[in-house]
């Protein structure tokens, strides 16, 4: 949810580290020196008061405003603590953004060149997505996979903005508004009216679920990508429970797509519904996890059988509609068993129609309680750019940015992009895939080449190394492939214990990282009593 505009009013901004007389200085210096009004001026700013900024359309850093000023949105400035040192903002708080700034927090800076670091995401939270699933399964608590950034960073010089980005402004393009020696790199616009002026940029957006392939998704299917899309899809969960609690009816489930996501969720669903429920998984492959490697395939196939999950592959989502919206609508011949089906008016099921994506295969008509999305996404960088410069940043069909080895935006040398927002390619040409472990790698180089471009050194080509892949398929089941020994996955368990301790590892902070252990050893003490006495309970009985 973002802030308000008065929330981000650089009078009252979110500071950890400067005190009111340090704000007061910076006003005195932003509204009494000739030398940052003039810095405005000369890029077509007009300055008010020194406490806001109105757009004009000659300047060649923010051209644009004039489009802004006239939809009578109010810009104001963001004013850094000290105008001489290095400033570097981060667009995008996940695994890219966040660990990029925690890198850049814990390398060594001489004083004059030690960046001023600035994150903006608009939640409130960091969220470590790989675990979503634990918390419909009751195995994690929000808090230990979704703490707050100003719990993170709270021991740092990192600035965090609660804010959503609206428009990018850059200004280092090679060959047309400065060199690889120009002091500033541009300008962001944040939906709340704050201009923030930068040396370095980091793109680290991410990328939203894409919904809009299918007629009906946008309305009726829930995608799983955010701690909101896992909220709303317990608490559906939970009110379908409620409703369904001792009755014959079942519990139906449908899970579009069957890549890791889609695996996961089917195996976690069904492992909670139990009896209680039906889970069916749709995939436009005959396969599941096609990029996997086998072991996690077999893996999941041996779960996901034994839970009974039903398996449509070589099958696309042809449309989603409610139940209500077809009053009347009778089912094709080829639907199996449901010719002539009338749907009654006002129930809260779906209908989703299948198309055959291979031969041999018939159409399909499913019925479902709740729908689960997990095919496609997007990067919202293409959603940034000025209305008059489309093609201000290199974008590739996905709308993710093009970067040199190095990470580095092709163009603009003082843009770095990873993550989802990258489009960095390996030696092969194939663009790396937008996974976890593709993240954590890229946010080490990406605060090591920030490191070297401040401080005038060679900057390192970044290289993914595979660790391996990891897949949950329960409360107490898992897989585990790593890439360092050919042919071994660890499953059950065993591949249980060893995921949890990879993703322990990989906690943003130390102080998270202890909070959280402790608190997953108290669990397992907990669980392992209450088996025992489960355990007792039972032979006790039988005796």
């Amino acid at each position: 949810m973002a802030l308000s505009a008065s929330a981000l009013s650089p009078l009252n901004r979110i500071s950890s580290g400067i005190n009111a007389n340090g704000w007061n200085k910076a006003l005195f210096r932003a509204s009494h020196t000739t030398n940052f009004s003039l810095l405005f001026k000369k890029r077509g700013i007009g300055f008010r008061n020194g406490n806001g900024i109105i757009a004009a359309a000659s300047s060649s850093v923010i051209e644009g405003f004039a489009d802004i000023s006239q939809k009578e949105t109010p810009l104001r400035v963001y004013i850094w603590p000290d105008n001489k040192k290095p400033k570097v903002c981060i667009l995008g708080g996940g695994f890219g953004g966040l660990y990029t700034a925690l890198r850049l927090e814990s390398l060594l800076w001489a004083d004059d060149k030690r960046p001023q670091v600035l994150l903006v995401d608009q939640s409130e939270r960091f969220v470590f997505k790989p675990m979503l699933y634990e918390l419909l399964s009751g195995e994690v608590d929000a808090w230990e996979i979704a703490p707050r950034f100003s719990e993170l960073l709270a021991n740092t010089g990192i600035q965090f903005f609660q804010d959503k980005v609206k428009m990018l402004h850059p200004a280092d393009h090679l060959g047309v508004n400065g060199s690889m020696g120009s002091r500033s790199g541009g300008t962001v616009v944040l939906e709340s009216g704050l201009l923030i002026e930068y040396d370095w940029l980091v793109l680290a957006l991410g990328a939203e679920a894409k919904l809009d392939i299918v007629p009906g998704a946008a309305e009726f299917a829930f995608p799983f990508s955010t701690l909101e899309d896992a909220c709303k899809v317990d608490n559906k969960l939970k009110e379908l429970e409620r409703r369904k609690f001792g009755k014959d009816s079942l519990i139906r489930v449908a899970v579009v797509g069957c890549g890791y996501s889609g695996v996961e969720l089917a195996a976690t669903v069904s492992e909670r519904l139990q009896e209680r429920g039906l889970v069916q998984a749709i995939n436009a492959n005959a396969t599941i996890l096609p990029t996997a490697p086998p072991g996690n395939r077999e893996a999941a196939l041996k779960v996901l059988s034994s839970r009974k999950v039903q398996l449509l592959l070589g099958y696309f989502v042809r449309c989603i509609q409610k139940e209500s919206d077809l009053e009347g609508f009778a089912m094709p011949p080829e639907a199996g068993g449901f010719q002539d089906t009338v749907v009654e008016h006002g129930s809260e099921k779906y209908i989703l129609e299948l198309q055959p994506a291979e031969r041999g295969l018939q159409s399909q008509i499913l019925e479902a309680d709740l729908v689960l999305w997990t095919v496609g996404s997007k990067p919202p960088l293409s959603q940034l750019e000025p209305y008059d410069k489309p093609h201000a940043l290199p974008l590739n069909g996905r709308g993710q940015a093009e970067t040199d080895e190095t990470l580095r935006v092709k163009g603009h040398p003082r843009i770095f992009a990873l993550g989802d927002s990258s489009a960095l390619r390996d030696m092969k040409g194939r663009v790396l895939p937008a996974t976890a472990q593709v993240a954590f790698q890229q946010a080490d180089f990406t605060g090591w080449n920030l490191w070297a471009a401040i401080n005038d050194r060679p900057l390192l080509p970044f290289r993914f190394q595979n660790l391996g892949e990891m897949m949950t398929l329960g409360r107490n089941d898992a897989a585990l492939s790593p890439s360092f020994i050919e042919g071994l996955t660890l499953e059950g368990p065993v591949g249980h214990a060893a995921r949890k301790i990879a993703y322990l590892i990989r906690l943003p902070t130390d102080e998270h990282r202890v909070k959280v252990g402790i608190s997953w050893l108290t669990k397992s003490a907990v669980d392992s009593v209450a088996s025992i006495q489960s355990t007792l309970s039972k032979v006790i009985s039988g005796s």
